[in-house]
């Protein structure tokens, strides 16, 4: 059950990330999903190296916004290998 949840909040925090990043239209729902997931693991070791914890296998605000914040993070690297320079 824990990936279900994962999937539908990592499609979330990449559908988040993609707004502020201003990709949203050329992402569709299937990378907002990778988008998410994989910012959620970003997010996790930097949030890790202030002592905050959060997992989008179990709902949390927390693990929400840490999976946002990752995923912008992830979006701003793609930006600059894709474009070199972040939007």
């Amino acid at each position: 059950m824990g990936w279900i949840i994962a999937i539908i909040v990592g499609g979330v925090a990449g559908w988040l990330a993609s707004l502020v990043m201003n990709r949203d239209a050329s992402m569709g729902i299937f990378w907002n999903i990778v988008v998410g997931i994989i910012g959620s693991v970003i997010g996790n070791v930097i949030a890790g190296f202030f002592g905050i914890g959060g997992s989008i296998q179990e709902f949390s605000i927390t693990g929400l916004i840490i999976a946002v914040v990752g995923a912008i993070v992830l979006l701003g690297i793609v930006n600059v290998v894709q474009r070199g320079r972040v939007r």
